[in-house]
C-alpha cells in the first residue's frame, strides 16, 4: 500500500546515526551543566597560545601562506592516490602502473613549476 512503506533495512543505519550524534553531543551537553559560569574581564580576553595578542586582529597574511597551503593539499592528494594504487598494484597490472607514473609526471612537473617560480622558499 502506498504511504505505509517503511524501509526497515534502514533502521540499523539510523540507529548508528543517533549513537554517533550523541557520542558527539554529550560531552558538550554535559559540559555546558557541569562547568562554573564566572566570567570576568580577563577571561574573556583574546589570546594567542597564552600570549596578549599583539596588533591589528584582521592582519593580512602573505600570499605565500596561502601558496603553500594549496601545495601541501595538492602533494597530500598525491599521497591519497598513491596508497590505493600500491595496495592493489599486483592486481592492476602494467595498465595501472603506466598510468600512475603520468600522474606522477604531472605532478612532478608541477613541483619542478613551483620550484622554479620559488614557491618553495621562505623569505
Amino acid at each position: 500500500m502506498p504511504g505505509t512503506y517503511i524501509p526497515i533495512n534502514y533502521l540499523p543505519v539510523l540507529i548508528i546515526i543517533i549513537i554517533a550524534a550523541s557520542v558527539g553531543l554529550a560531552p558538550l551537553l554535559i559540559g555546558i551543566l557541569l562547568r562554573p559560569a564566572r566570567r570576568y574581564p580577563l577571561k574573556l580576553s583574546p589570546y594567542e597560545s597564552g600570549n596578549p595578542p599583539v596588533g591589528e586582529p584582521r592582519y593580512r597574511f602573505s600570499v605565500r601562506f596561502y601558496i603553500i597551503a594549496m601545495l601541501f593539499v595538492v602533494f597530500d592528494v598525491e599521497a591519497v592516490f598513491l596508497y590505493p594504487w600500491a595496495v592493489a598494484y599486483d592486481k592492476i597490472g602494467l595498465y595501472g602502473f603506466v598510468e600512475m607514473m603520468i600522474f606522477i609526471f604531472i605532478l612532478l612537473i608541477g613541483y619542478i613549476y613551483v620550484w622554479e617560480k620559488g614557491a618553495l622558499t621562505w623569505e
